[in-house]
């Protein structure tokens, strides 16, 4: 099943599949068929506290349990210090992706689609903290059982990135698919967050070896690369969409994943021997922002109002 499903992902979204690591965002598979998870967690709404110290001595995940499944999954996607409810946003996000995979829970944790955590990881990354931020998490998830994100009744492609440039992307910019519940809208908050710009250095002789490397026909010169670049057009979120280096003309995306810059929102400049990117945001800039929706949470906007105001005409529904 699990290899059915990952060749319908690669035939249907090869041009445009990209699984970036840790926060910079997950790319959803939108199934146009009839949608019925066939392990729901059974449980009914969450109360009182779960029992931590079981969690601490037994790692007791079952097969069949959605609900433990999606709090491994925030676990790993979000860090636990943030706002409740952007934690909530979170997890009905990723329910979105794990209804629509129409895998059992062991092959979504075995599967690329989702980073997860198991609890030992949890442990492992937390510390002392364990408790607190496992309870936190799980009473997340629990607080928004069964709940997934439709488009007319659809599931959608719910795509989230950790920090936008100030505004997110609309969908075709990055993946040329449009998607109508995938358009830029304002998150200026982000640009308060730790990371939202960064510099990354390389020698002129290691960007070319490395552009090269990616694209069959790139000719450069030796010397300054910087001043065989010109960004031609950007979207109206920022982002690169036309750069020229050398001899050829590329997205800002393409150059992104090159060079494994954080975004396609950047400019450079020559410096010495070598080139300076500077970046904004982290990720591809679609979807939820996570940062923007820890700020949102921060103002007391609930999880139902960050999913809607990051993902357009959506509604939140329980899966069937």
């Amino acid at each position: 099943m699990r290899k059915t499903i990952l060749s319908i992902l690669v035939s249907v979204f090869a041009s445009v599949l990209i699984i970036p690591v840790a926060l910079s965002g997950i790319f959803y598979f939108a199934s146009k068929n009839e949608v019925k998870m066939p392990f729901a967690s059974g449980k009914t709404a969450y109360e009182d506290r779960i029992d931590v110290e079981k969690y601490i001595n037994e790692q007791t995940y079952s097969e069949d349990d959605l609900e433990e499944y999606i709090v491994g999954v925030v676990a790993a996607e979000m860090p636990a210090s943030f706002e409740k409810e952007a934690l909530k946003a979170q997890s009905v996000a990723a329910r979105t992706y794990a209804v629509n995979s129409r895998m059992s829970v062991d092959e979504l944790i075995k599967s690329e689609g989702q980073a997860y955590n198991t609890i030992d990881e949890m442990k492992g990354k937390w510390g002392d903290n364990f408790a607190e931020y496992y309870q936190k998490i799980k009473t997340a998830v629990y607080e928004t059982e069964g709940e997934i994100i439709v488009y007319n009744d659809e599931p959608i492609l719910a795509v989230f990135h950790a920090i936008s440039g100030g505004k997110t992307e609309t969908a075709e910019n990055i993946w040329q698919r449009e998607l109508p519940y995938l358009k830029s809208v304002e998150s200026s908050k982000d640009t308060m967050a730790k990371e939202y710009s960064a510099e990354k250095f390389f020698l002129d002789s290691e960007a070319a070896a490395l552009l090269q490397s990616q694209f069959n026909g790139l000719k450069l010169t030796e010397g300054h690369i910087a001043d065989q670049m010109q960004i031609f057009e950007r979207t109206d979120a920022g982002y690169v969409s036309k750069i020229q280096i050398g001899n050829m003309v590329f997205s800002g995306r393409q150059v992104r994943e090159a060079l494994g810059l954080r975004s396609s929102n950047f400019s450079f400049s020559q410096k010495d021997d070598g080139v300076v990117f500077e970046t904004k945001g982290y990720g591809h800039g679609a979807g939820m922002s996570q940062y923007g929706a820890n700020y949102m949470a921060a103002e007391g906007r609930t999880y139902g109002e960050i999913i809607k105001h990051y993902y357009s005409g959506v509604e939140i529904k329980k899966y069937d």
